[in-house]
């Protein structure tokens, strides 16, 4: 909820800071940015110490920051972008950590649902954050109020998280005899990721989906206020105050619906191609970039078909949430969980929605300098910019097809070593193009080996 407050309540920040659209990305940049630089930090630390202590840390710091963000001024932007980024820790100790504990909880299918239970809270957390947000700054009458909600929230987690979540044993539930913290330093971590295809391959398709979805979420709500006001202007429907509301609560239905379709074709359709599950996160992302176009050009013709693409562009986006951290769970040893989701997190906000709303900032205010100043120029100018996303998700798409030539080596390969043999041979193929060959035609995509 907490990391898309502010997207909720963006205009009306707009007008108390008299801030621009690339100044008001930065608001998400920094958050994201912070993020990703600690994530690391807290994957190392998690394959060595105590995990639901850094996330109770994390959670308590995250609380109390957003809180004190509530009293800013309206002569300190500055201010509000350095909470921002704070909270950004947080954030990193929770879900870097976090799926490794659920991965130590169950294994098999049931993992699979346990960790789409947990990724769930991506979408419905993001669309209840928008619809927290708008509601509490109708209410109050101040969008500050909106950033006093979720540490309240924040301190029932944490007390739950303190009393009645256990501390498992890493890679307990796989093998018999408890895994030992690991010894091996950072560079032998990272050069053990660097060499595991499937993990590098899912990493960059999960780096557009989150360039698209952060860039969707921040400026959704403000790209539909100005097609409402572009219209008005054309003789059309005039403003209309609710597009955080229905977005989010699109959000919240798509997260849902899309994590379960994902999670149960994964469920029945393994045991036909054991390579199912970065096709399906494939064809999650071609079929919502399609749906995404569709949504961004309508928005200026019809509001109502602008909501139903968005609809279907948002549930393709989620087939991927709980399928990817499945990937990474079965792909990498379990004493290297921690710090392979902090590589995956800096890799995917890093290159991903760190930048994205920023960037769509960027090109929306280039393109407004060289036109007319109108409303409907406010428009089109976020309109190309956004046009941006759905190729981005294209490119997201033909990572994960590359991520399926791979994956059942290096699931073999973390098979084998959890089962006890360290023998360091790397299979034919864990290599990023290694075993790949053109002449050899397609028929991976429909045929187990």
């Amino acid at each position: 909820m907490d990391r898309y407050l502010i997207a909720g309540v963006l205009k009306d920040i707009q007008k108390y800071f008299d801030i621009n659209d690339s100044s008001s990305g930065l608001l998400q940049t920094v958050f994201i940015f912070s993020y990703m630089l600690l994530a690391p930090l807290f994957g190392y630390l998690g394959d060595r110490y105590n995990r639901k202590l850094l996330m109770c840390v994390g959670i308590l710091l995250w609380c109390i920051v957003t809180l004190a963000s509530s009293f800013i001024t309206q002569n300190y932007f500055w201010l509000l972008l350095l909470t921002r980024a704070i909270v950004g820790i947080g954030e990193a100790s929770y879900s870097t950590i976090a799926p490794t504990i659920i991965g130590d909880f169950f294994v098999g299918t049931k993992r699979t649902w346990m960790l789409s239970i947990f990724y769930i809270a991506i979408p419905v957390g993001s669309g209840l954050g928008y619809i927290m947000a708008s509601s509490v700054n109708q209410l109050a009458g101040d969008w500050h109020w909106a950033l006093r909600v979720t540490p309240c929230l924040g301190s029932v987690a944490l007390v739950m998280l303190i009393f009645l979540v256990p501390n498992p044993t890493r890679g307990a539930s796989e093998c018999p005899q408890p895994t030992p913290a690991e010894k091996s330093s950072f560079k032998e971590d990272l050069k053990y990721l660097l060499h595991n295809c499937s993990f590098i391959w899912s990493s960059m398709g999960t780096t557009a989906v989150s360039f698209v979805t952060g860039a969707l979420a921040f400026w959704t709500p403000v790209y539909l206020s100005r097609a409402q006001l572009a219209q008005g202007q054309q003789g059309g429907v005039e403003y209309s105050d609710t597009n955080s509301l229905i977005f989010g609560g699109l959000t919240c239905v798509t997260g849902v619906l899309g994590v379960v379709i994902g999670a149960e074709a994964s469920r029945r359709l393994k045991s036909w191609n054991p390579r199912i599950d970065p096709l399906i996160c494939a064809f999650g992302m071609f079929s919502s970039s399609s749906c995404l176009y569709l949504a961004i050009v309508l928005a200026k013709i019809s509001r109502p078909t602008t909501f139903i693409f968005i609809f279907f562009a948002e549930t393709f986006m989620a087939l991927n949430y709980a399928i990817v951290a499945d990937i990474l769970l079965y792909v990498v040893v379990p004493t290297r969980r921690s710090m392979a989701e902090a590589i995956q997190i800096t890799i995917c906000h890093a290159l991903g929605d760190a930048g994205s709303p920023y960037l769509i900032g960027i090109v929306s205010d280039h393109i407004q300098r060289h036109s007319l100043k109108s409303t409907y120029w406010d428009f089109v100018s976020l309109e190309y910019a956004f046009l941006i996303c759905p190729f981005v998700g294209i490119l997201g798409g033909a990572f994960f097809l590359m991520n399926a030539r791979h994956i059942e080596a290096d699931r073999q390969r973390a098979a084998q070593h959890i089962q006890g043999d360290h023998r360091g041979d790397r299979p034919h193929g864990t290599g990023a193009f290694v075993g790949f060959n053109p002449g050899q035609g397609w028929g991976w995509l429909t045929h187990a080996p």
